[in-house]
């Protein structure tokens, strides 16, 4: 039995596309009769025609893959992208360097553990590149008994 007249009016009336028309396979022979909008408007007020349900795209994998990220996981070198730069770019790292420094400097200072003529060394030293870390500058002091 040719249903697609049928199927093509319950589609543009139930404003879904004609595969997701469900007819009910026990009512095949009034829906064939159904040949105006009204008479299949009528065979969707019976139930004879309905809307098959939307499928939707499963957010529970990608749900999962963030939980992980946010844990800190799937960070090894097979998943970074990318130029060797194109994550921290190489100011951005000095910025964060030079800043926690200066801090480590001026608490330094005001600790009085070290005078003003040593922070202004070390400050121009840190400018300069001279320290990658807090820690180096700690030990280039101590090393250079700049430390009271």
């Amino acid at each position: 039995m040719n249903l697609t007249t049928q199927k093509r009016l319950a589609a543009s009336i139930l404003k879904v596309g004609i595969n997701r028309v469900w007819i009910d396979p026990e009512q095949i022979e009034e829906v064939s009769r159904a040949i105006t909008r009204e008479g299949v408007k009528q065979l969707i007020d019976q139930k004879a025609i309905k809307a098959k349900p939307q499928k939707g795209i499963s957010s529970y994998r990608s749900k999962k893959l963030a939980e992980q990220k946010k844990k800190g996981r799937r960070k090894g070198r097979g998943s970074i992208k990318g130029a060797k730069y194109a994550r921290t770019p190489k100011k951005q790292a000095w910025m964060t360097t030079i800043r926690s420094l200066r801090k480590d400097l001026k608490t330094m200072r005001d600790a009085e553990e070290i005078d003003v003529t040593t922070y202004r060394k070390l400050y121009r030293m840190a400018k300069g590149g001279a320290f990658r870390s807090k820690s180096y500058m700690k030990t280039y002091a101590r090393d250079h008994d700049l430390i009271k």
